[in-house]
């Protein structure tokens, strides 16, 4: 994590820890869709996508069914 953001989410001003949060949010997303895009390539089950991400495997196959 870059020292920029982490001074923002520890700032005193709540504009710059909650712009701090969405960034951090975004950047969860993305890496999230990355490693599901990869462990379907690998061969892996939504039950298995479900379970190491913590959800049960109906929510994961929602979210990302349609493009992996």
């Amino acid at each position: 994590m870059s020292e920029q953001l982490m001074a923002a989410a520890a700032a005193e001003n709540p504009a710059d820890g909650l712009r701090a949060v969405r960034s951090l949010r975004a950047l969860a997303d993305r890496l999230e869709e990355l490693h599901v895009q990869r462990a379907r390539r690998l061969g892996w089950s939504w039950q298995q996508l479900a379970e190491a991400l913590g959800v049960t495997k109906q929510a994961v196959h929602k979210k990302y069914g349609k493009r992996y």
